[in-house]
């Protein structure tokens, strides 16, 4: 177990949207949204929204546009559209709005991910940061991917993040 330098408060609940990015799942075929949903859900947290996007930047960019404004948020993410296809333009749509990033976010994941996957991990353009005092992730739509960003690395630190926020 690692030792935390600043303890969270004993509880507290985080009020969370889940967007996956997909031109294909439906929300009954999507698997890495209810994943995220319900890891949420079991530590604890709130999913305010949830919805299925196209890989379309513009949508992408006014669905955190939107977001951004909803006071009952704390945390947004993202799944889906962060590879190298074509198609792939979540990174790209959310990246430029961010207003601070995180940078060992994404370099933790690949890092975590290559331990997993081996050197295919050089393909995620995962990404953290922050948007209108609200954390945002953007981690790959695979559920293995799902699992390993939520457990090792959102989760762990959703409280802590969004009472830096709050302070």
């Amino acid at each position: 177990m690692v030792k935390q330098p600043h303890p969270d408060p004993p509880t507290m609940t985080v009020n969370c949207a889940v967007i996956t990015v997909s031109d294909t799942r439906s929300k009954e075929t999507d698997r890495s949204g209810q994943l995220i949903r319900q890891l949420l859900l079991d530590a604890g947290h709130v999913v305010e929204v949830y919805s299925i996007l196209k890989d379309e930047p513009t949508q992408i960019q006014a669905q955190l546009e939107a977001l951004g404004q909803r006071p009952d948020l704390d945390a947004l993410i993202f799944n889906g559209g962060t590879g190298i296809a074509p198609r792939d333009t979540t990174y790209d749509a959310l990246e430029r709005l961010l207003e601070k990033t995180l940078p060992g976010f994404g370099e933790l994941f690949r890092w975590l991910s290559y331990q997993e996957i081996g050197s295919r991990a050089i393909a995620s353009r995962a990404v953290a940061g922050t948007y209108q005092s609200k954390l945002v992730f953007s981690i790959p739509g695979s559920t293995g991917a799902v699992k390993l960003a939520l457990q090792q690395l959102i989760l762990p630190e959703l409280v802590h993040l969004v009472t830096q926020l709050r302070s």
